[in-house]
């Protein structure tokens, strides 16, 4: 077994190789959910109005349903008066027609009777017994929302892409859907691997850690609409990462192996890629990140992250948020969110290598994170990194720089 990279590539080279391989591996896919379980879901088509809403004319306000030409000329000073011949709360319906003199009292909601073309509000009438002094005059639908006047029947009410929040899915109530197509989330699980790896409620022994990035990525990939699933801890065993990984692939279509990806011992991943599947991708010329390395297996996707936390989420970041979530429809034209800013301190970059700084943004000052790519801390507090290009030497201190904001 080698342990050199032998795919080593450059930034925007492997860019393109990790999207083409999810394109051409992995297709977007649809499912029908219940509308009521469906917040924050994408919709996977177009969707049209069923039915006129109102369905009906509406009143707006709880008063009396007139003829607006009965209300002309009335002033508190001189009153029209009106015969009451019904009472409509909503949802109820009437055989009883409003004619010239005649008014029937009517609720918010209520369809408007049959020869009504207006509603006075009760604040502006006085009723008495089976009669009512009208206080103002009214225009024709004055307080009345006319049949289809949110949304006609036939129109184009959704978009496909578009996400489901509560007022998107009140537009869907109205329309009487019960069940609605959305992007099916990709499936994707993790695999932490090392000989030094403990999860959280174990004992942790001397020289062993935390597993991290287990978790780390797997809420990344539930960020860009994925089905994450973390599978658990492999040991830097050739016959068990290739057991857990054959297991793994039988439950998703895309898996993040987290270490055992740098030159050396613990270089297993490439040599298990190789058996079953062809390795596209063996390191990238960046920092943090190198060591990753990425694979196909029976049209399944196979991306071994660095086992430091920073170099794990920047590589997530950097390269698979994008065609994550384009497979999961969340943005059909993903671009991740970039700010201008200057920097406070001086950066020295490797030359010959593409370099991602950490650094917190303080309104206009972007201030580097200076820590090495296992400092845990040092993810809760950044915002995004700059992009260091390989020729760059020296970023100096009051320089303007581009952000990039993490998902």
């Amino acid at each position: 077994m080698g342990t050199e990279f032998l795919k080593i590539m450059e930034c925007d080279d492997a860019s393109d190789i990790i999207r083409d391989l999810f394109d051409e591996n992995l297709k977007p896919e649809s499912e029908q959910i219940n509308v009521g379980e469906a917040y924050g879901r994408i919709l996977f088509e177009d969707v049209y109005s069923r039915m006129d809403f109102p369905p009906f004319n509406k009143a707006l306000k709880d008063g009396f349903a007139i003829l607006s030409s009965d209300s002309f000329g009335a002033s508190e000073e001189s009153p029209n008066t009106l015969e009451v011949i019904d009472f409509l709360e909503a949802g109820a319906i009437t055989d009883n027609k409003v004619e010239e003199g005649k008014c029937i009292e009517i609720s918010t909601g209520a369809a408007m009777p049959d020869g009504a073309d207006a509603v006075v509000m009760v604040e502006y009438a006085e009723k008495f017994e089976d009669k009512v002094n009208l206080l103002t005059t009214a225009v024709p639908f004055q307080d009345v929302a006319k049949k289809g006047s949110d949304i006609e029947e036939g129109k184009l009410i959704l978009k496909k892409g578009d996400f489901l929040n509560p007022g998107k899915i009140g537009v869907l109530l109205s329309q009487g859907f019960e069940t609605i197509e959305v992007y099916k989330k990709p499936s994707v699980g993790i695999l932490s691997s090392g000989n030094e790896i403990t999860l959280q409620g174990e004992e942790l022994e001397y020289g062993k850690i935390y597993d991290v990035n287990g978790g780390m990525i797997k809420n990344d990939a539930v960020s860009c609409g994925a089905d994450a699933r973390f599978l658990g801890v492999m040991r830097d065993d050739y016959d068990e990462v290739k057991e857990k990984i054959i297991e793994s692939l039988n439950e998703v279509d895309i898996l993040f192996c987290s270490g055992g990806t740098s030159a050396g011992l613990g270089d297993v991943l490439k040599h298990v890629l190789d058996e079953l599947g062809e390795v596209y991708i063996h390191g990238i010329s960046v920092q943090p990140g190198k060591p990753t390395i990425v694979g196909i297996i029976d049209g399944k996707i196979v991306i071994g992250l660095p086992g430091n936390p920073v170099s794990a989420l920047m590589i997530f970041n950097a390269f698979v948020a994008e065609p994550l979530t384009k497979l999961a429809g969340i943005d059909k034209n993903f671009e991740m969110k970039v700010i201008k800013g200057k920097i406070t301190k001086r950066i020295h970059s490797q030359v010959g290598r593409m370099q991602y700084q950490l650094v917190k943004v303080d309104g206009e000052n972007i201030l580097p994170i200076f820590k090495d790519s296992g400092a845990i801390f040092s993810l809760s507090t950044a915002d995004g990194y700059v992009k260091i290009p390989k020729l760059v030497e020296l970023v100096d201190e009051g320089e303007e720089v581009e952000v990039y904001l993490f998902n």
